[in-house]
């Protein structure tokens, strides 16, 4: 199911629709509030902000395949997150120069929202991009390889000059349903994981209350808690 009417129908149920737990999936801006509304009520995957895509570009990336992919990504709307990073300047002007050309003969995209960001070196670059933790990172280059361990907070990277982000958007077999906003430090793609749940279970072994209770009960009486203090010497 479907649009923001899908994400009250299955949080709060219909008469042909049973309530769930857990709601997932991209979507528009109104989906995207919808989910949000119901946060608590169900679990999300999260809130997906506008399309992201950085490229970091190395020494011996293809400017016109960098700058085709980001205006690729400006396909999903107006306000997708577009940046190029590299230590080359010329490789940058290249990049530009690429976009605003190939923008020309593509009318329904522009190239207006790119932003093109020098770094001092590769490593540099690879950090910045950690940074702003976006939902595509693109590394490009001959270096890439060595480039892509160090990377920490991105929902998919694409490693090299034929992995480009639309293969990931039909056919790679990465998940499409990545963080966006930054939230790539903290969350990862859509996945298994995301259905599942742990739950511990306690149990006490002979003794084990007894060499447990009296350091429980010092911490639960440091807190103000004489009650969880007793609770636990009363099984002592």
């Amino acid at each position: 199911m479907g649009g923001a009417q899908a994400i009250a129908a299955l949080a709060y149920g219909t008469e042909s629709v049973r309530a769930v737990d857990v709601i997932v999936g991209p979507g528009n801006r109104w989906v995207t509030e919808a989910k949000r509304q119901v946060a608590g009520i169900v679990g999300i995957d999260g809130l997906a902000g506008p399309s992201e895509l950085v490229v970091v570009a190395g020494s011996g990336a293809n400017p016109e395949l960098a700058a085709l992919d980001l205006l690729a990504q400006a396909e999903h709307g107006p306000d997708s997150f577009l940046v190029g990073i590299s230590a080359d300047r010329a490789l940058l002007d290249g990049i530009g120069d690429a976009a605003e050309r190939l923008a020309v003969e593509r009318p329904s995209v522009a190239a207006k929202n790119l932003a093109l960001v020098e770094a001092g070196d590769a490593r540099a670059a690879v950090r910045l991009a950690d940074d702003l933790a976006p939902e595509h990172l693109q590394l490009a280059g001959r270096d890439v390889e060595d480039l892509a361990p160090l990377v920490r907070s991105a929902g998919a990277v694409f490693v090299g000059r034929d992995a480009g982000t639309a293969f990931g958007d039909y056919v790679a077999g990465s998940n499409h349903v990545l963080p966006t906003g930054g939230a790539a430090r903290f969350a990862s793609a859509l996945s298994v994981s995301t259905f599942r749940r742990r739950m511990a279970r306690i149990s006490l072994p002979d003794g084990a209350a007894a060499r447990l209770s009296g350091p429980g009960a010092a911490l639960a009486r440091a807190e103000g808690f004489p009650v969880h203090a007793e609770s636990m010497e009363r099984r002592a």
